[in-house]
């Protein structure tokens, strides 16, 4: 496989990365919203495959004692090819120093990300603007 990690965003990219996010239905990341987590994300992995981006995931730590990983996404055109499994597998690399690393998983996501070393929290609490998100997330 031809995958290449880069640990940058670069804006010039954009649009790259928009499309991997709406292959997947997430329509509401916007240029701006992509450009503004990005920017303030600490840890960045984006997959390209073939000059193109396929896949991209993000995290934000202290650098010390707490990260949180977000939105690992592969365009849906490049699923089932472990690229998901890279992005994973270089977030973790890049956070191996850090004490605790917290997960946000889409529902039906969650055997994936346990097979990464992930686990259940048992005091993990969220608040959510979007009553649908809170109906789906909350107990």
């Amino acid at each position: 496989m031809n995958l290449k990690i880069l640990n940058q965003f670069e804006k010039d990219k954009l649009h790259e990365i928009k499309d991997v996010y709406q292959s997947v239905g997430w329509m509401k990341h916007s240029d701006e919203v992509i450009s503004t987590i990005f920017q303030r994300s600490d840890v960045v992995s984006i997959a390209i495959y073939d000059g193109r981006i396929v896949g991209v995931g993000r995290a934000l730590s202290d650098g010390v004692f707490n990260a949180t990983i977000y939105d690992v996404v592969v365009h849906q055109d490049y699923q089932r090819r472990g690229i998901a499994s890279h992005i994973m597998r270089d977030l973790l690399e890049q956070l191996k120093d850090v004490s605790c690393i917290l997960l946000i998983s889409t529902t039906g996501k969650e055997a994936f990300y346990r097979k990464h070393g992930m686990k259940n929290v048992k005091t993990s609490m969220a608040r959510y603007l979007d009553s649908s998100l809170a109906k789906e997330y909350l107990d």
